[in-house]
């Protein structure tokens, strides 16, 4: 069986070309590809901590835990012990999701407008946690932004309002995401696992489920 890669982002790159980490249920410790970024990643019965806290303990504090071993990344008692360790914070665990760019522009009738100057809160959000962020607005409501996040992987995040749902705009953006990043690479898109919208609007954008994401940010 294959072994995991050394550094996250090759495991990353890995995973968005359909090879994951054995599944033989361990947990793989590699250091964080820089000091904004920190966090758990779960593939199907393996697990990836990037850190830059000192492997044993993360060994140590999952060993210790009464839970399903398969689990124990993900579990809440972990995540707390994270963030009580790296005084770091984080807001939820999210569906990670993975798509092929695409040839050719968006569709124009999405009316894409580049803002220069966003003040929008996703916009905002978006600037703290990734790098070289782009935001597009749509006729139609919507917003799309794309920039550089984990391990400097594309990444793209989309808003429509509330009035204008369920008309497949979220789709359309999603897909336009797709055809903005350079050709040959991939878009990575989180969404919440509660958030049963988002999960079927970047799934019908042809996104691939690859793992769930904990990301852990500087207070």
């Amino acid at each position: 069986m294959a072994s995991t890669p050394s550094t996250l982002g090759a495991i990353l790159d890995a995973a968005a070309h359909g090879h994951f980490p054995p599944p033989d249920g361990t947990t793989t410790v590699v250091p964080q590809p820089c000091h904004r970024d920190a966090g758990v990643i779960a593939f199907t019965a393996h697990s990836v901590v990037f850190t830059d806290e000192d492997p044993r303990w993360v060994r140590a504090t999952l060993a210790a835990l009464d839970c399903d071993p398969l689990a124990a990344t993900m579990n809440p008692r972990f995540l707390l012990a994270f963030m009580e360790r790296t005084g770091r914070a984080t807001d939820t665990t999210d569906l990670m999701t993975v798509a092929d760019a695409l040839p050719g522009g968006p569709d124009p009738e999405l009316g894409l407008r580049e803002i220069a100057d966003p003040d929008h809160p996703r916009v905002a959000r978006a600037r703290k946690r990734r790098d070289e962020v782009r935001v597009w607005a749509s006729e139609g409501g919507g917003v799309l932004v794309l920039g550089r996040g984990l391990t400097g992987r594309w990444e793209t995040a989309i808003e429509v309002r509330e009035d204008v749902r369920h008309r497949g705009l979220g789709r359309a953006l999603a897909l336009a995401a797709r055809h903005l990043v350079p050709a040959g690479s991939h878009v990575w898109s989180q969404q919440s696992t509660g958030n049963a919208r988002s999960v079927r609007a970047f799934q019908a954008a042809g996104y691939r489920p690859v793992g769930a994401e904990a990301l852990f940010f500087e207070c």
